[in-house]
């Protein structure tokens, strides 16, 4: 399992730009690191007060397209003394990106210690310092906030050259933080948007194995497998059940749907993260019929 640990007073981390080569539209890096920089301001202004914040681009890296970016705290002086400073801003947009993304196809563990919060999900593992923890919390209700860091999805989303975008600490090699997929883009910025912060509904394609049908159009769960996670949903596609009626198709154990999802999810107020909380099965596209081994007789 891969660890990965935010540090607090960790003022950089890097950005990865999926693209092609080594190359990236001017508009699409100077919108994202504008909204980065207006979601770093927003943020300094509410931990910070009498400090300033500049979000610098270092250096960019060869493969995928990188930018390193690094907050430069500038204070007042006589205000406040330099231990009030709390150089958690770029960890607090890292780790608000990194709840607002977490894929809803796989079971999310999150552990609340007394000095972290521990995220783990599939085979990744997030650290979180409770002091980022808590300051995320204070920064994330600022609606401004909110709508700098969409910004940022929303800059790359515009760029059809951009496959994903990922964000990890400089020292952490070619492993990133945060990997958003481009069908993750527009669903980020509405997530991060939406006027009810608790819950929020997602519609993703998936391929799911039947455990147990419910041949009847109702509000009745059928039971299925995905990803490795037992699962339950009614299934609401009328026209697939006419199908079924009308011999179409014959459905077993075993046989798999590719199917839209539509996920309910409610966020953890402890830790900030969507938790799954109900599936509907919203459209069947195709029926894969599971594979059935033929015995071969040897001739005699």
């Amino acid at each position: 399992m891969a660890t990965i640990v935010l540090k607090s007073h960790q003022d950089e981390f890097v950005i990865h730009f999926g693209v092609q080569g080594e190359r990236i539209n001017a508009y699409t890096l100077a919108s994202t690191l504008i909204s980065i920089a207006d979601a770093a301001r927003l943020a300094n202004a509410q931990l910070n007060p009498g400090y300033e914040v500049e979000i610098l681009v270092e250096a960019l890296g060869a493969g995928s397209f990188r930018a390193r970016i690094r907050s430069l705290y500038r204070g007042a002086e006589n205000l406040f003394s330099k231990e009030t400073l709390k150089a958690v801003v770029l960890g607090v947009i890292v780790n608000f990106v990194y709840q607002h993304t977490l894929a809803p196809d796989t079971d999310v563990n999150v552990i609340v210690n007394t000095n972290e919060v521990v995220i783990e999900q599939g085979e990744t593992r997030v650290v979180v310092p409770r002091e980022i923890h808590e300051a995320t919390k204070q920064v994330e209700k600022n609606q401004k906030f909110r709508q700098s860091v969409s910004g940022i999805a929303a800059a790359v989303d515009a760029d059809k050259t951009v496959s994903s975008v990922a964000f990890g600490p400089p020292d952490n090699g070619d492993l990133p933080l945060v990997e958003i997929p481009r069908e993750r883009f527009q669903a980020l910025a509405a997530d991060i948007n939406a006027s009810d912060g608790g819950s929020r509904e997602l519609v993703q394609l998936a391929e799911v194995e039947i455990l147990r049908a419910i041949l009847e159009l109702s509000r009745r769960r059928w039971e299925f497998a995905w990803s490795g996670v037992r699962i339950a949903a009614p299934v609401l596609d009328r026209s697939f059940y006419d199908r079924f009626a009308a011999h179409e198709i014959t459905i077993a154990p075993g046989d798999r749907l590719r199917v839209r999802l539509k996920i309910k999810q409610k966020r953890r107020p402890d830790s900030g993260v969507f938790m799954n909380e109900s599936y509907e099965v919203i459209e069947v596209l195709t029926h894969i019929p599971r594979a059935v081994q033929r015995q071969i007789e040897s001739g005699r």
